[in-house]
């Protein structure tokens, strides 16, 4: 879906669908005003018997005199004084849901009327921007043929009543970028994992790199043996594709200017290795490098934003299978930190390619690392599907990851990271096992990964519940791209 603003009278304007806000209990605002008295004041009649008062009800008018649209929407943000964030979010939710069921080539936004209705404009068009176009998501790139169900409008206007600022323009522009992020990491995570493999996860980080101008280096399986990467190798031995681990590096900030550093998971399927999962939903297991998802997706938004900031991904990538020669349980193995690790549950393999790119992260010295990983079914049982895991070992980090969440609606929620929990990892054979037990198991995985981010600033993000929807709407969500954007967009301003 592609953006723009445009300043118009709503009643004038020709579009396939005009979409108007509505408060109930207050005055119409200037927009909904002037299509209503157009429509010598059946738009208001209609939405005083038709429309419900609660946020993301819907009214759609096939026709309504007086006004050039050929149909117009309706949505409702809810009553006058409770109006907020989550409001306006789950308002144009079901807007981008109804749109995405109709056959429209153009639809115009009034958008105006966010203005009175309490929204400072820039941060509500970077919202809509972003939700309106997750909501007309479509994945038909393995399809023989496309789907021909409706997708919604190839183009939205944003209707405003004078002509745009530069604010204005821009938060669009960041809208439609972050929108663009999601999108190519739901694509990833949807493509199968006999086409999304570690060599695909690479290829689509170079295409990147060639198209945004940034800097990359793919190490393939005998590099990453050369670098020192024992315990990443060790996941990597069962499976005839070749491993990747990919590092690539934007630079908007300046030369000094110390990185914020990406680090995201990247098994492309994981059967659990020797400790074999489940077969039922086991297909499920080609969303497991949603994390490295996310940071392509991620990279996608920032350099289409030209965001003045430096910034680095690492994706160790590889499948987790077993064969005769995949790692074993019981083995133990040694990791570019030199520290040595009892592998008790070769299902336990995320924190095992992740802790090598952490020790690699050093290198860059950087501002903050944070990781992403659908790493523990245990923070599914914890925090549902609706909010991501955060660990981290500086609270004023993880509160700034806390806060992009709040603001981008990709919401987090901190556990604790006490001492106490790392008695669980104790080996009788190495420094440590890669497992701790049933108890605390989202906290105990973060605790592994602690103990290789000890000399700068770090959070760990397990997105196991949020990356993916499964049942009827089964398929990549492309979280946490909203929430790492809003982060790194909030290091620029701050």
């Amino acid at each position: 879906m592609e953006f723009s603003i445009k300043a118009a009278s709503p009643e004038k304007h020709k579009t396939d669908c005009l979409i108007l806000v509505h408060c109930a209990g207050s005055e119409a605002a200037p927009q909904l005003a002037a299509i209503d008295a157009a429509s010598k004041g059946q738009l208001r009649r209609l939405i005083d018997r038709d429309l419900e008062e609660k946020a993301g009800s819907l009214l759609a008018l096939p026709t309504l005199p007086g006004i050039s649209a050929e149909r117009v929407l309706v949505a409702s943000l809810g009553k006058t004084g409770a109006i907020d964030a989550k409001a306006l979010r789950t308002t144009l939710a079901a807007i981008g849901k109804w749109l995405s069921g109709q056959k429209l080539k153009t639809a115009s936004f009034a958008a105006t009327d966010l203005v009175a209705a309490g929204f400072e404009l820039p941060a509500a068009l970077r919202s809509a921007s972003t939700l309106l176009s997750d909501a007309c998501y479509r994945f038909d790139a393995i399809r023989s043929t496309p789907d021909d169900k409706p997708s919604g409008p190839r183009t939205l206007e944003f209707l405003l009543q004078s002509k745009s600022d530069a604010a204005t323009r821009n938060a669009c522009e960041q809208g439609a970028a972050i929108a663009a992020g999601q999108t190519l990491a739901r694509d990833l995570g949807n493509l199968p994992a006999n086409y999304c493999t570690p060599s695909l996860l690479a290829e689509t980080a170079k295409s990147l790199a060639h198209e945004y101008k940034l800097k990359i280096q793919v190490f393939d399986r005998e590099g990453i043996e050369k670098i020192g990467m024992g315990s990443f190798l060790s996941v990597a031995q069962g499976s005839q594709e070749e491993p990747r681990f990919i590092v690539l590096e934007y630079k908007g900030g300046s030369a000094k200017a110390a990185p914020v550093v990406l680090v995201g998971k990247g098994i492309t399927f994981d059967s659990g290795g020797i400790s074999l999962k489940p077969g039922e939903g086991m297909d499920e297991m080609k969303f497991d490098m949603c994390g490295a998802a996310s940071v392509l997706g991620t990279f996608r938004a920032v350099a289409k934003m030209k965001l003045p900031i430096n910034l680095v991904g690492l994706i160790p990538a590889t499948e987790n299978l077993p064969s005769g020669v995949a790692v074993k349980p019981g083995d133990v193995v040694t990791s570019l930190s030199g520290q040595t690790i009892e592998i008790l549950n070769t299902d336990a393999e995320g924190r095992l390619i992740l802790c090598d790119a952490l020790t690699y992260a050093e290198r860059f010295k950087p501002a903050a690392v944070v990781d992403i990983a659908t790493l523990t079914g245990a923070c599914v049982i914890a925090l549902g599907h609706h909010t991501s895991g955060l660990l981290s070992n500086n609270d004023e980090l993880a509160g700034e990851l806390l806060g992009a969440g709040q603001r981008s609606g990709d919401r987090a929620w901190q556990l604790p990271l006490f001492d106490e929990y790392q008695e669980q990892l104790k080996s009788n054979f190495a420094d440590m096992a890669n497992i701790g037990g049933r108890p605390a198991g989202t906290i105990t995985a973060a605790c592994f990964l602690s103990r290789f981010a000890k000399s700068y600033k770090w959070a760990h993000l397990d997105i196991a519940g949020t990356a993916w929807k499964s049942g009827a709407e089964k398929g990549a969500t492309g979280r946490p791209v909203p929430l790492l954007t809003e982060f790194l967009l909030a290091r620029c301003a701050g």
